[in-house]
């Protein structure tokens, strides 16, 4: 069990004293700073003026009241926040999440990670998140885009392309992109398409935009395999969840001759042994906007299970890409017993520390979410960059760039974790890999 150098103890116990309360915002420090202790064994500088715990607490925290009305009439209230976290690389860079479970201290695990997870793209963007405590599930055309542009309508104050840039996350897909690029128009008088990414395509989106997550994370996997002589080609692959995420790591795990032969969503999950019908998939969720269920309705040779787990499904690779804490120590249990050889983490923190423990001491490959679904946030860098430059690149100028940036963030990891002492700890490689970048660029900065 890796354990956090006593020179980070401090900082630890001052994190958790001054956000009590927010489990996800600790879980995720405590795993960056377990991996710094051979930093400070090695650069002891970087303990000077406080330059870790400055990276620990957020530049600026915003929360606000987001009236809107129903379609009955009735005035409805839920709460707005962005997290701007880091801007050490660039401006704040990450997405909006509209979800009933959406709290400060979910956002500021997610902002945390994403200081990082920025870093490792080598491109110029800082960390940040946002989101509501809003559901958009089962509300209408209307109701989502009044309460849209209520939120921006506070937000924009806060935005700007070379301020913040938000982008979608769960619960806000091109849709809510479009309402909130609207109002966030109408408020400004400026046509700044380059201050929300996950555009559409006519009003400056970039093309790959929508599979770059998924795409980027079964890049990341590929990776991995191949330090072990083997790839996606015949292997038997679970994802979870069936969202944008995990709709777009099937595509591209079939095209790479890799079987997915179950996902998910909060209902439950479905196990089809022939394969996902991706068409039919894609049919459901992303045109008719329906339950995983109606997958197995209408395909005769697959299930549904309403309990128990997904993992408990036996599969050569895993991918977790639906939330937080999804897979937990039973689970990867349940992995290992059936033959797990890797798991990729779609979704950010997906595995609780007990399920990564086990993986990494059972030998198991291992891509941290930080590392593995950075290619979402490296296309919209990309994205920024089109609009920059008022130009507009083929999906497979876009594609090959994110091929690229996926494969030299597995290989940055992969030489940090060996340079440390720890050859295969993808955790370790990301979490000191991002840190130094971003402690190299603060540094430079003096203290602010």
């Amino acid at each position: 069990m890796p354990k956090i150098d006593e020179k980070l103890e401090p900082i630890l116990a001052q994190v958790q004293r001054r956000n009590a309360g927010e489990a996800e915002f600790h879980q995720a420090v405590t795993e960056v700073l377990e991996s710094l202790g051979r930093v400070v064994a090695k650069r002891p500088d970087y303990l000077d003026h406080a330059l870790i715990e400055r990276i620990c607490e957020p530049e600026r925290q915003i929360i606000f009241r987001v009236p809107w009305v129903d379609d009955g009439g009735d005035v409805r209230i839920n709460r707005g926040f962005r997290v701007q976290f880091n801007s050490a690389l660039g401006p704040y860079k990450g997405g909006l999440r509209f979800h009933p479970s959406v709290n400060i201290g979910i956002i500021k695990f997610l902002g945390f990670e994403q200081i990082f997870k920025n870093a490792l793209t080598g491109l110029p963007i800082g960390g940040g998140k946002g989101g509501s405590d809003f559901d958009p599930k089962g509300r209408s055309d209307g109701e989502i885009m009044r309460f849209c542009q209520s939120y921006m309508t506070e937000l924009h104050r806060h935005l700007g392309e070379y301020t913040d840039v938000p982008a979608g996350d769960i619960g806000v897909g091109g849709r809510e992109i479009g309402y909130l690029f609207g109002q966030y128009k109408r408020l400004t008088n400026r046509y700044e398409a380059g201050v929300l990414t996950g555009k559409g395509l006519v009003y400056g989106g970039s093309r790959a935009r929508t599979e770059a997550t998924g795409y980027g994370a079964v890049y990341f996997v590929e990776r991995m395999l191949g330090t072990r002589g083997t790839e996606f080609a015949g292997k038997r692959a679970v994802v979870s969840g069936s969202g944008n995420v995990a709709i777009y790591t099937i595509e591209k795990i079939q095209e790479l001759g890799g079987k997915v032969v179950a996902c998910s969503d909060s209902g439950g999950y479905v196990v089809d042994e022939d394969g996902i019908d991706l068409e039919l998939l894609k049919d459901i969720k992303e045109v008719r906007r329906e339950r995983i269920s109606e997958y197995a309705a209408r395909q005769s040779r697959a299930h549904f299970i309403d309990s128990g787990s997904i993992w408990d499904v036996p599969c050569d690779i895993a991918m977790p890409s639906a939330t937080q804490n999804e897979l937990t120590g039973g689970d990867a249990r349940k992995l290992i017993a059936n033959g797990v050889i890797a798991v990729g983490e779609g979704a950010n923190m997906p595995s609780t520390p007990e399920a990564v423990r086990l993986f990494q001491e059972a030998g198991i490959l291992f891509g941290p979410g930080k590392a593995a679904n950075a290619g979402g946030v490296a296309t919209s860098a990309l994205e920024m960059q089109q609009n920059a430059s008022r130009d507009s690149w083929t999906f497979e100028q876009t594609e090959r760039r994110l091929a690229e940036i996926m494969r030299g963030i597995h290989d940055i990891c992969a030489a940090t974790a060996e340079e440390y002492g720890k050859p295969g700890d993808y955790v370790l490689g990301a979490n000191i890999a991002g840190f130094v970048r971003v402690a190299e660029a603060m540094r430079a900065f003096g203290v602010i």
